[in-house]
Formats: C-alpha cells, sequence, structure tokens
C-alpha cells in the first residue's frame, strides 16, 4: 500500500512538472528526454523520459509434420517513467527507473511484501576520485553484456535464450567503476560489485549471504561513439573498427534462489535451501561502419543444486546449471533499415538442449527511441518438438 501510494505521488508529480513545462516552448527535440531542466544555480538536474513498448507475438509449435494452429498475443512489453540527472554536483548523479507495465511489476512474493515490483533502478552514483565512480542503491549488475544493454536498446525484439536462462539482473548493493588508459587508445575498465543477493524490491533483508561479482572490459581500438559497446545495432557507423572484450565472474553465496539471484525461492519444509552458485560470462562486441557482431558466453555451477525436504524428498526444484552461447551479427544499411541474424544454444543439466535460430528486420527512424522491429525465431527442442515464433514490436521512447 505504501508502494503503491508512493508512485502515485510520482505519477502526479510527473504531471504537474510536465504541465507546467508545456505551457513554454520546449528545446529538447524527440528522444532527448521529455523534460531536460537544470537549475538556475546549476545546483540540480532532471531529465524525464518516458517509454513504452507495444508487443505482437505468433507461435507456431510444430505437431507430427507440420505446424499447428496459430497462437497469437498482444502485449504492453514495457511502459516506464525515467528519471536522471545530478544533484548538488555534475559529479553527484542519480537514476530513477519505475516500472509500469504488468511485465515489469509481476513477481510479488512474501519477499517483496507481496507488493508489485514497480522500482527497476534506483542507484546513486558518485565520481568521488579521478576516474573511480561508486554506485549505491538498486541496479543492474554487471553481468553479461546483453542483459546490461538496455531493453531500449536492442537489436532484435527481445534478448536470447542465453539471457533469459543465466543473467544475473538487478539487485540492491554497491559496484566500485573504474577505467585506466594503457595507451592513447587502449582502456581497461574494472567493476567489483557486492550485493544482497535476492534481487530486485526485496525488503525482509538479507536472507542466504551476498552476492560477489568482478568485470574487467578491455577497448584495444579505443571508445565506442556514443557509448555503442552497450547499443545494439551499428548507429554510430564507427569509421575505424571498434572492438570490446569483457569477462564477469560472479559468486552467490549461499543462494536461495534458483537462478543466483532471480527464479525461484528453494523453500524446503524447514526453510530455505541455500547454496553458492557461480556464474561465468566472457562477451565481446565488434562494430565497423554499418556492421556489428556480439558474442557471449555462460557457464553455471552450484555446489548443491538439488532442492530436498528434511527427509530426503526432492522438492522438484532445481538450480539451472549449465552452459550458453550467443551469436549475433547485423548490417545496417544507409536507409536505417537492419537486417540481423542471431544463433543461441543453451545446454542445461537434465534438460534437453535448447536451439534458437533469429532473423530479425529492424527500421530505425530516430534511432532506437522510435523504431518497428521484427524477428522470426525457429526453436529446437530434443524431445518436445520445435517452435515457431513471429514478433512485431513498436518502440517509443520520449
Amino acid at each position: 500500500m505504501k508502494l503503491n501510494k508512493a508512485l502515485s505521488l510520482v505519477l502526479v508529480f510527473s504531471f504537474l512538472f510536465v504541465n507546467a513545462q508545456s505551457k513554454k516552448i520546449s528545446e529538447t527535440k524527440f528522444g532527448k528526454g521529455m523534460v531536460n531542466h537544470v537549475a538556475k544555480d546549476s545546483s540540480w538536474s532532471v531529465k524525464f523520459a518516458p517509454r513504452i513498448q507495444m508487443l505482437s507475438s505468433t507461435n507456431w509449435n510444430y505437431e507430427g509434420d507440420q505446424f499447428g494452429k496459430a497462437n497469437t498475443s498482444f502485449l504492453i512489453r514495457r511502459a516506464r517513467f525515467k528519471f536522471s540527472g545530478f544533484a548538488f554536483s555534475p559529479k553527484l548523479q542519480y537514476k530513477l527507473e519505475i516500472g509500469l507495465s504488468n511485465k515489469d511489476i509481476s513477481g510479488a512474493t512474501k519477499y517483496t511484501a507481496n507488493s508489485s515490483r514497480y522500482i527497476l533502478d534506483a542507484v546513486i552514483k558518485w565520481n568521488f576520485y579521478e576516474n573511480f565512480v561508486l554506485w549505491a542503491g538498486q541496479a543492474k549488475l554487471p553481468g553479461n553484456r546483453e542483459r546490461v544493454i538496455s531493453s531500449a536498446n536492442l537489436q532484435l525484439v527481445d534478448r536470447s535464450l542465453l539471457n533469459a536462462n543465466f543473467n544475473i539482473d538487478r539487485d540492491l548493493g554497491i559496484q566500485l567503476r573504474h577505467h585506466i588508459k594503457l595507451s592513447d587508445k587502449f582502456v581497461v575498465r574494472e567493476i567489483i560489485s557486492i550485493a544482497q543477493g535476492e534481487g530486485r524490491n526485496v525488503v525482509t533483508g538479507n536472507i542466504g549471504g551476498h552476492q560477489y561479482t568482478g568485470r574487467l572490459e578491455f577497448l584495444p581500438f579505443g571508445i565506442f561513439k556514443s557509448k555503442g559497446d552497450y547499443l545494439g545495432s551499428s548507429l554510430q557507423r564507427e569509421a575505424t573498427p571498434k572492438l570490446a572484450v569483457g569477462i564477469s565472474y560472479d559468486m552467490n553465496k549461499d543462494a536461495v534462489r534458483n537462478l543466483s539471484n532471480r527464479g525461484l525461492y528453494m523453500e524446503t519444509d524447514i526453510g530455505l535451501h541455500e547454496t553458492d552458485i557461480n556464474t561465468l560470462f566472457i562477451d565481446a562486441m565488434f562494430k565497423y561502419k554499418g556492421f556489428s557482431f556480439m558474442a557471449e558466453y555462460s557457464n553455471r555451477e552450484a555446489d548443491d543444486p538439488i532442492v530436498k525436504n528434511s527427509d530426503g524428498s526432492e522438492t522438484g526444484v532445481i538450480v539451472n546449471e549449465g552452459s550458453g552461447v550467443n551469436l549475433m551479427s547485423g548490417y545496417l544499411f544507409l536507409k536505417n533499415f537492419e537486417l540481423t541474424g542471431r544463433f543461441s544454444t543453451i545446454d542445461i543439466k537434465n534438460k534437453d538442449t535448447t536451439n534458437q535460430y533469429t532473423l530479425g528486420f529492424s527500421k530505425y527512424f530516430v534511432g532506437h527511441k522510435l523504431k518497428i522491429q521484427s524477428d522470426l525465431s525457429y526453436l529446437t527442442l530434443n524431445t518436445l518438438g520445435d517452435n515457431l515464433m513471429f514478433r512485431l514490436q513498436l518502440e517509443v521512447h520520449f
């Protein structure tokens, strides 16, 4: 109830602020935020940028020697309010992102006070010394590249099977970030994170241990334009080849959920099952002119993956151990049409190996801020049959 009241206040404030600004001629452009305001004394700023994704999806299951009847659904996939800016000094920045769609806020449990999970990001970023930046709050952990790329900036309609099964998503904690230059171009980034380990919007305090994540990134040919190493597609058309290689290692000590800090709570008849879960990510992004290529590998292991009751009987919940590979490449034509191909495969212990082949087509009107994307995916499962899926999505991001 308190969270609903807080959200109502945010919505009212947003409406009043936008209404006040609408009486003036705005100097901002589409895609640069609906509101961009800096205090007269430059002591604070705010940028307000709502966004929405509308998705249509059609699936066909392979039955016998032909595909069955089409199953079509329509969905508001994402609807969000994003606030960002600085407070007191440009060295102290903040980001607040609130989800409004059912997909954004679902997942209420007793560990989230049975409340909808409205808050996605709520983080302060303090550049306290030279190239050191301290993050505090709820934000994405420095895991696989595809997960850290915003859902607004994806090259296809949505992320891959690898991400769905192995990503470590958002959590509450602190992150220390730093970068150094080894030469005029060669840049190395380091990130260390300590988090609660149970995911976002948990209100019950720390249950198991803590989650420790480290990441190193190498950019031998220099920085990408407009942070393009974390943007899908090659919209900036790099004049020279650019490469980013990253490696992350995550240890969730005494984890209580079967996907590390996501998924099902591993409940037993005497409490929560706890086990150490370790996840490795290796990824790369390459861009040159209109061409882009991204590769990812993941591997997850757990000390005690099978959840059991006190009498030794299995509850049916198991940690997703295994590995995955994701390969994606695309070419952006001069009229901002893009053709993209992706291959993803995951191999989870005691389950079928799953392969997915995806062909995507995108039209960018104002970069990632206004675009139409479609893709066709063919999914193969060894014993459960095949599946064909077509998706069409519109992204509008002020």
